[in-house]
C-alpha cells in the first residue's frame, strides 16, 4: 500500500491554483488601502450678504479668490443671508464656518453662548452709515426730533443701536419706554418706499441705502456716523468664524485671511474696476442694480479695510446693552483671534491690528 502523501507534496488544481492567486491579490490590494487611505476632502461654509458693506466677499467670489487661495483639496459652499441674527442661528447649528457679518450680531452671539461659539478675526468695513431725514421735515438737529418717525433696518441691529443711543445721549426717549420718539425696524427696501411717501420723517442706514435716501429720495444726512467716532473709523463688518472650525482648521482660515487682505487692496487701488464688478454681483444676487452716482457716492463714505476696530465695538456692544439688548453687560475678553491676520499682514510688511 502506497504511504499517504504529506501536505508539502499535495499540488492544488488549475482553478484552486487561480482562486489562490485571486486572494492573494485582494489581500495585498487591500491592505495597501488600509496603510495609505485616500486624503480627506476639506470643505469651508461661508456666510455673507448682498451688501456693499460686504464688498471683499463680493468681489472674491466673483473673481475666485477664495477658491484660489484654499487650494483644489478644499471644497467651499457659500450661504447669502439677509439679516445677522440668521447668520448666528446658523453659526450655533454647526451649518456656517465663516461669515461677514455687523458688529452687533456677533456680540450677541458671543455672549448668548458664553464666549464659546465665534471668533473675530478679521476686520472688512469701516463707516458706511448716516441718519437721513427727509427734506422739509423740519429736522436740522438733536431738538427737532421729538415726536417724530424713525426707521432702522432691524430691531436691535447694528444701526439701530446707534439711533438709539444718539437719542438717549440727546436726552430723548423712544415711545416703548414711555418717550415721544418712534422707531419702526423695517427692511431696506422699505425704509425706501416709506420714506419717499412721507410716512417717516428719517432713517438710520447702512449704504447703500443712506445715499440713495440722499440722491434718489432727496433726503439730508442728520448725522453721518463718522462724525460720532474720534478717528471716523468705525467697524461696520467684520469677518467671524466658527471657535471649533477655527481650532480644527487654523491653515484654512489663513489662505482666506491672505486672500481678504489682497482683496481689500486691490479695491482700495481700483476703484473704477471694482465698482462696477461690486454692483454686478448686487445684481445677480438681488436682481437690482444701483445708479453709479449712488455706488460712488455709498463707497466714498465706507472704508474696507482688514482692521477690525476693537475699541469701537466694545462702546456698540456697551450702547447695546443700555438700550436692552444684550441681558448681560458685555464681556467681550476672548472675542477677537487676529493671530492668522496679523501673521498674514507680517509677512506682506504690513502693521499689525491689535
Amino acid at each position: 500500500m502506497r504511504p499517504a502523501l504529506s501536505r508539502l507534496e499535495v499540488s492544488p488544481s488549475v482553478p484552486g491554483r487561480r482562486l489562490l492567486s485571486l486572494l492573494i491579490t485582494y489581500l495585498v490590494l487591500a491592505g495597501g488601502c488600509t496603510k495609505n487611505p485616500p486624503p480627506t476632502q476639506e470643505k469651508i461654509r461661508v456666510g455673507y450678504f448682498p451688501n456693499i458693506t460686504h464688498s471683499q466677499a463680493l468681489v472674491g467670489m466673483a473673481r475666485g479668490d477664495f477658491r484660489r487661495a484654499l487650494g483644489p483639496g478644499v471644497s467651499m459652499d457659500s450661504t447669502i443671508f439677509n439679516a445677522g441674527p440668521s447668520v448666528i442661528e446658523a453659526m450655533f447649528a454647526g451649518r456656517i464656518d465663516l461669515a461677514y457679518i455687523g458688529p452687533n450680531p456677533a456680540v450677541n452671539g458671543y455672549i448668548q453662548s458664553q464666549g464659546k461659539a465665534l471668533r473675530i478675526v478679521a476686520g472688512a468695513t469701516s463707516g458706511g452709515a448716516a441718519f437721513v431725514v427727509r427734506t422739509g421735515s423740519g429736522i436740522h438737529g438733536p431738538a427737532d426730533l421729538t415726536g417724530k418717525k424713525f426707521a432702522t433696518p432691524q430691531l436691535g441691529n447694528t444701526q439701530d443701536v446707534a439711533l438709539r443711543d444718539y437719542l438717549k445721549v440727546h436726552g430723548l426717549t423712544t415711545s416703548d419706554k414711555g418717550g415721544n420718539v418712534e422707531i419702526f425696524p423695517t427692511p431696506n427696501p422699505d425704509i425706501y418706499d416709506l420714506f419717499v411717501q412721507g410716512r417717516i420723517d428719517g432713517a438710520w442706514v447702512p449704504e447703500p441705502w443712506a445715499s440713495r435716501l440722499v440722491l434718489d429720495g432727496k433726503g439730508e444726512v442728520l448725522v453721518d456716523e463718522r462724525q460720532l467716532w474720534p478717528s471716523g473709523d468705525f467697524v461696520t463688518a467684520q469677518v467671524i468664524v466658527r471657535t471649533e472650525f477655527l481650532v480644527q482648521h487654523p491653515d484654512l482660515v489663513y489662505r482666506w485671511l491672505k486672500a481678504h487682505v489682497e482683496i481689500t487692496q486691490w479695491e482700495e487701488n481700483h476703484p473704477d474696476e471694482a465698482l462696477p464688478l461690486l454692483n454686478a454681483q448686487m445684481e445677480k444676487l438681488t436682481g437690482k442694480k444701483l445708479s453709479a452716482q449712488v455706488l460712488d457716492q455709498a463707497w466714498r463714505n465706507l472704508r474696507p479695510t482688514w482692521d477690525p476696530f476693537p475699541g469701537t465695538l466694545q462702546r456698540s456692544a456697551e450702547a447695546a446693552y443700555a438700550a436692552g439688548f444684550l441681558s448681560e453687560r458685555p464681556n467681550l475678553e476672548g472675542i477677537y483671534a487676529l493671530e492668522a491676520l496679523n501673521q498674514v499682514l507680517r509677512e506682506k510688511g504690513l502693521p499689525e491690528v491689535h
